[in-house]
């Protein structure tokens, strides 16, 4: 699915396969933390109430989804797991009352040891799911054909696109958030990966991936 389509049949379909391509992955943990993260992370913060925060827990448990789907990176693991619970949390509260300014409600994130600009979108996206969507690379690829430069400017950009793409297609009757836009372009550039990977042998996905994880 391009990244222009205005069909949103084809776009809800692609959201409501996340789950099954979630469990496709096969990865120790995905399905646990992808819960955590979609379902009980935004419950806890909307509990938090006036203030919502991040612990340094939430933070390390959020940084595993994102390192779990994504691309392991085991270092900003140990960054974010070492943080003062003190320093996350006021960090965290100054980043959700920044918004709906999210240039700089990720600049109060990225003081913290370990969190760039994709990590501090993936905290925002779980507070405010309709206005920061997380910059996940396959997204970033689909929408503005760039899934190198995690940079806050780049992002900027990115979360522009899918704002407008979620009005598009909520006009047409449907209710999409820029989060929900994430995921349904995340699940068909999965889908595609898996699609592709079972038609290969099983040794050369294997290699393929290996060479990948050195990058």
């Amino acid at each position: 699915m391009d990244f222009k389509c205005s069909d949103s049949g084809l776009w809800e379909e692609a959201l409501s396969s996340y789950d099954a391509r979630i469990e496709a992955l096969n990865k120790p943990n995905l399905l646990s933390l992808d819960a955590f993260y979609r379902n009980e992370l935004p419950l806890l913060l909307r509990q938090r109430n006036p203030n919502p925060y991040l612990t340094t827990s939430d933070l390390t448990k959020l940084m595993q989804w994102k390192l779990t789907r994504g691309k392991w990176r085991p270092r900003l693991l140990d960054f974010v797991s070492s943080l003062d619970d003190a320093v996350v949390k006021s960090a965290s509260q100054a980043a959700f009352q920044s918004l709906p300014d999210v240039s700089k409600a990720v600049s109060e994130l990225t003081v913290l040891k370990g969190v760039g600009p994709a990590t501090a979108s993936a905290v925002l996206a779980a507070y405010a799911p309709d206005v920061a969507p997380f910059m996940s690379d396959e997204a970033m690829q689909a929408a503005i054909g760039n899934s190198k430069d995690y940079t806050l400017k780049q992002y900027l950009v990115f979360v522009d696109k899918l704002q407008a793409k979620a009005k598009e297609l909520t006009a047409m009757g449907v209710s999409f958030t820029p989060s929900d836009i994430e995921r349904a372009l995340w699940s068909c550039a999965m889908g595609v990966k898996l699609s592709a990977s079972s038609k290969k042998p099983g040794g050369e996905l294997e290699n393929k991936s290996k060479r990948k994880r050195k990058r």
